[in-house]
């Protein structure tokens, strides 16, 4: 179960997150995925995607 868009590719990016200390801890920033069917399959497709499909059609 990957976590990329099926349209444009996007996927994770890391990120760090940082304490008063300064340590640094490494995280993951996930894109929003969303499941649609399209022509009688489902698609993993990203918000930013979506919002483009739906300002074309």
């Amino acid at each position: 179960m990957s976590k990329t868009c099926n349209i444009c590719g996007r996927g994770s990016t890391k990120d760090a997150s940082r304490s008063h200390a300064n340590n640094k801890t490494i995280k993951r920033q996930y894109v929003n995925l969303q499941t649609k069917k399209v022509q009688g399959g489902k698609i993993k497709i990203c918000t930013r995607c979506l919002k483009t499909i739906n300002q074309t059609a």
